[in-house]
C-alpha cells in the first residue's frame, strides 16, 4: 500500500518510515524540509500529489515561546488541511496523539478519561484529534487516534530524559531531577510504531476510535535513573531539584492499555529495562 507519513523526520516518524519500508510499503515521507506544514495550500498540494491509501499523521510542534511559535504549533498540531486534501481512495488516517490530552487522575487513564489537556502542547494535540475525527467522519474516511504515553528509544531528542540519563552514564555528567515526584508510563518506540501499523490495517476498528498506547506500568524519574545505572553497569548521579519540572508533572501518569489489546491485539512487548538496554546498545 501507498502511505503518507507526516512528521516523517521526527523521532517516531523515522522509526515508522523504516518499519513500513521494511514491510514493503510504498512510503511518501512529509517533513518540514519538504513542505512548510503551516502553509495550508502547499501542504494540501503535497497530500494530493502523494495520493496515499493510508495516512499516518505524526507531525507535531512544541515551540511556544512567542505568539508566532504558538500559532505555528497550532497549525502543525491540528493540520486542518489534511482530510480535505485526501484522495477518494484513502481508506484511513492514523493520528499519533498524546497522553497530555487527558486530565490528570490518580488512576490508570482509560480512553473515556476527561480531556483537560496538560499545557499548550496537550491542548493543541487534543484539538487536532477532535478535528480529525470530525473531518474524517464527514468525508467517510476511517480515522484512529493513538494516544501515546511517554515514548522513548534510539534517536530521541537529546534533551529528553532517557537520552540525558544514558549520556550521563557515558560521560559521568549529573542528571538534573525535579524536586517533586514525577512518574511516567514509558513505552518503547517500536511498540508505538507497531500500534500505528496495526491501527491502519484494522478495517474493523470503529471509525474515530481512540486507543491508549502505553505499558500500564509507571516509573518515577529516580527509578528510571537507578534502572539505567543497573542496565549500563555505570554509576549515574542525580541532582534533586536541579530541574524545574513542569506545572503538569504528577506522581500518577499511567495508561490503561486494555482497549488496544482488545481491538488491535496490541500489547507493549518491550519493558523499560529491555528498552533502556537497547537504547544504550544503540549508542555504542
Amino acid at each position: 500500500m501507498r502511505a503518507l507519513v507526516t512528521g516523517a523526520g521526527g523521532f517516531v516518524g523515522r522509526h515508522l518510515v523504516a518499519r513500513l519500508r521494511g514491510d514493503g510499503w510504498d512510503v511518501v515521507p512529509l517533513t518540514r524540509a519538504s513542505v512548510d506544514l503551516t502553509d495550508v495550500v502547499a501542504a494540501a498540494a503535497f497530500v494530493r500529489d502523494a495520493d496515499p491509501e493510508v495516512v499516518f499523521s505524526l507531525a507535531a510542534a512544541r515551540r511556544k515561546a512567542t505568539p508566532a511559535e504558538r500559532a505555528d504549533a497550532v497549525a502543525v498540531n491540528t493540520s486542518p488541511w489534511l482530510v480535505d486534501a485526501l484522495p477518494d481512495r484513502c481508506r484511513v488516517v492514523v493520528r499519533l496523539g498524546s497522553s497530555t490530552e487527558y486530565a490528570a487522575a490518580p488512576v490508570p487513564l482509560a480512553e473515556d478519561a476527561a480531556l483537560r489537556p496538560r499545557g499548550f502542547f496537550g491542548a493543541s494535540k487534543a484539538a487536532g484529534s477532535l478535528l480529525l475525527q470530525a473531518a474524517a467522519a464527514e468525508r467517510g474516511v476511517r480515522s484512529a487516534v493513538l494516544r501515546a504515553f511517554q515514548v522513548y528509544g534510539p534517536g530521541d531528542h537529546p534533551t529528553r530524559l532517557v537520552p540525558v540519563v544514558l549520556d550521563a552514564a557515558r560521560t559521568g555528567a549529573v542528571v538534573p531531577l525535579p524536586a517533586r515526584m514525577s512518574r511516567r508510563d514509558w513505552v518503547w518506540v517500536g511498540d508505538v510504531v507497531d500500534a500505528c501499523v496495526r491501527a491502519a490495517l484494522a478495517d474493523d476498528l470503529p471509525p474515530g476510535q481512540v486507543l491508549n498506547i502505553g505499558t500500564g506500568v509507571q516509573t518515577s524519574t529516580e527509578e528510571l535513573v537507578s534502572l539505567a545505572s543497573r542496565v549500563t553497569g555505570r554509576p549515574i548521579a542525580g541532582a534533586a531539584g536541579a530541574h524545574p519540572g513542569r506545572d503538569w508533572d504528577t506522581n500518577c501518569w499511567v495508561s490503561d492499555p486494555s482497549l488496544a489489546a482488545s481491538l488491535l491485539g496490541w500489547r507493549a512487548s518491550v519493558d523499560l529495562a529491555e528498552g533502556l538496554s537497547r537504547a544504550w546498545a544503540a549508542l555504542s
